[in-house]
């Protein structure tokens, strides 16, 4: 978490509906005032923060409430730092965050197998569902694979 100071004014479009003058929906609205206390309300009091939470660096504060079960760690955890110094709408944002969640999965497969589980693939992914109800996805997913599995090793083999 980062203790610089932020000007949140800057931001293009920051706090845009906090002017009640500036309504966008009159005159199709009725207006009655009450519309813009929705920001005057007491706010639940701040969750304990005892595991690092990844922030948006476009928010001033750590939200309320958030999770704690999976904090950031390993590969996915170092992409997932590097995402989030970067602005939400930028996809130097978002396409990192989903190459780490790609990433975690293998992560978990390795710490299952670690732990002695080995993971069931195929009731986890809903293979058997799939198998019922669109055998031929299955058996193209199959055939796809087995090809790029055999030119890997070709390539592989070559180059020794």
């Amino acid at each position: 978490m980062r203790n610089e100071a932020i000007d949140y004014k800057a931001i293009p479009g920051w706090g845009m509906d906090a002017d009640p003058e500036n309504e966008p929906t009159y005159p199709m609205k009725n207006y009655t005032g009450d519309d813009h206390n929705r920001i005057n309300y007491e706010r639940s009091p701040q969750q304990p923060i005892t595991v690092e939470i990844l922030q948006s660096n476009e928010r001033p504060k750590p939200p309320v409430v958030f999770g704690t079960s999976v904090p950031p760690s390993g590969l996915s955890g170092i992409i997932r730092r590097y995402a989030f110094t970067h602005s939400e709408d930028r996809y130097r944002h978002w396409l990192p965050l989903i190459l780490a969640d790609r990433i975690n999965v293998f992560e978990g497969i390795i710490d299952d197998v670690k732990k002695g589980h080995i993971p069931n693939v195929f009731a986890e992914k809903g293979l058997k569902a799939t198998w019922k109800h669109n055998p031929q996805k299955i058996v193209s997913q199959i055939l796809v694979a087995s090809v790029v599995a055999l030119t890997l090793f070709s390539v592989l083999k070559k180059k020794k």
